[in-house]
């Protein structure tokens, strides 16, 4: 008996309830167009929806209610209805813990479906704080789904994110579930939804048995192709809602025999569901003076898409330089937020580099400990073994310049470091600026210093002085 089933994945859309810039690869310079918006994506989810009734699921990978204005504000909360009239059948999580836990408990109450995840647990008793796997039906078949949360959240993220709960990889419990739900609930395929990564879950789907398909998330990669490992289809996504993953899947006997897949491009070309982009509006008119505000022009188109350093990030630590006086600046790597081309900077702008708005910190930070914290970092990024990778791309760093061997082993791959522009002395003392404990960690300094100011009015300070280039300076540089 032959079967089909029609996947459909968002992963990493963070809060980019609109149609915004996206970065887009040519065989030229990149080129920036705009993508995006709920509105577009639910035409989609109705569009396949209705092509193929009964035989479609759709998951969200995570990464979804923290990341703009409107949902930071509104600490998720504004984006439930817009989900819940998307209508994914199951999600799982990551940056939804920037609330607290319980913030994100309840949001997640008041979904119309479940957040997943096999490896989320509560510290005084031990037990799973969301379910590890739900069962879907479709017209022909029984999915089993298990979701695994991000496993870095207790482990690089700031400490409110964890209160009260901890994480697991997931791998060990995995097994455990794909068997329960093939031998108990009798499915016909098994489907995991993560957050760990892509180098993460290629390992995973390597290690484990009997997982049919993997929708992967947290690492941003646009995959035109799925890839097959242990014969586990795995597919990614983009970020920002700039895509949406279809994967069309021809079933045998409780395996996939054939399967075509799409990364679809949510281009202006997409009409908006007329509903979702009426409430969309409803979420964003009251704040639209404010984020439409000009406050400022950049000469540098600014984006986060490549791993050593960013025109992004460049901006912004160029302002705490120009804030705080410092000999040199770190922030975290982080992946999301929106493209600015070069042009006029807006207020939502400033909000989608950093809508975390943390303070601008200083410390008192050694040569030799400037070393061990891009170390740490790099094995962080680059570790050989998929499972030590945490985090996003290379800690922002500006004021410093280091030329590093990234297929060394973990601690040897820094080959020289330069500091205020000489070649870094151990025992020197630098004085640094930075925003979060993963700009510079608080094990890293002394005389750590929360300044009576925080990123956005920073950029806004530094912005407001004239037009601003970022370009790339060679900050961190692979040789």
């Amino acid at each position: 008996m032959t079967d089909h089933l029609t996947l459909l994945q968002m992963n990493d859309s963070h809060g980019y309830l609109e149609p915004h810039q996206e970065l887009f690869y040519t065989s030229g310079p990149p080129v920036y167009r705009t993508a995006g918006g709920y509105a577009r994506i639910a035409a989609l989810l109705e569009d396949v929806r209705d092509e193929r009734p009964d035989r479609v699921l759709a998951f969200d990978c995570g990464d979804t209610i923290h990341g703009t204005y409107p949902a930071v504000r509104s600490e998720g909360e504004a984006l439930v209805p817009v989900l819940n009239t998307l209508a994914f059948d199951a999600m799982t999580a990551h940056w939804e813990f920037a609330y607290g836990p319980e913030q994100f408990q309840k949001v997640a109450g008041r979904l119309d479906y479940p957040v997943l995840a096999d490896n989320c647990y509560d510290d005084a008793t031990g037990d799973p704080v969301f379910p590890p796997y739900t069962v879907c039906e479709t017209e022909d078949l029984q999915v089993g789904v298990i979701g695994i949360a991000a496993t870095i959240v207790d482990k690089v993220m700031p400490d409110s994110f964890s209160k009260g709960i901890h994480f697991s990889l997931g791998n060990a419990e995995l097994p455990g579930h794909i068997a329960h739900l093939r031998d108990e609930e009798g499915v016909d395929l098994v489907v995991v939804i993560s957050h760990l990564g892509f180098p993460q879950e290629v390992k995973l789907a390597r290690e484990t048995d009997g997982i049919d398909v993997l929708l992967s998330g947290h690492t941003h990669n646009r995959l035109f192709e799925p890839t097959v490992v242990n014969n586990t289809v795995i597919i990614q996504s983009g970020c920002h809602a700039s895509f949406l993953g279809r994967l069309d899947l021809t079933v045998e006997n409780r395996r996939v025999k054939k399967f075509d897949h799409e990364l679809i491009v949510v281009g202006e070309e997409i009409p908006p569901h007329p509903e979702v982009e009426e409430m969309v509006e409803g979420i964003v008119e009251p704040h639209r003076e404010y984020l439409s505000r000009v406050v400022g022009e950049t000469q540098t188109g600014l984006n986060r898409n490549t791993v050593l350093e960013a025109t992004m990030d460049n901006l912004l630590l160029q302002a705490l330089i120009d804030v705080t006086g410092a000999e040199m600046a770190f922030s975290n790597g982080w992946r999301y937020g929106a493209p600015v081309p070069p042009g006029p900077v807006t207020q939502n702008d400033l909000w989608d580099i950093i809508p975390v708005n943390p303070p601008v910190s200083t410390t008192e930070i050694t040569g030799r400990e400037l070393k061990a914290m891009m170390e740490e970092n790099l094995e962080r990024t680059f570790s050989r073994d998929p499972y030590q990778q945490m985090g996003g791309y290379v800690k922002r760093c500006m004021g410093v310049n280091l030329y590093c061997k990234i297929e060394n082993p973990a601690g040897l791959r820094i080959q020289e470091f330069f500091a205020a522009g000489k070649r870094l002395d151990p025992d020197a003392v630098y004085h640094a600026a930075f925003v979060t404990g993963q700009g510079v960690p608080p094990k890293y300094g002394k005389n750590r210093e929360n300044l009576d100011l925080r990123a956005i009015e920073a950029l806004e300070r530094y912005l407001s002085k004239g037009p601003v280039s970022a370009e790339l300076r060679g900050s961190v540089t692979a040789i």
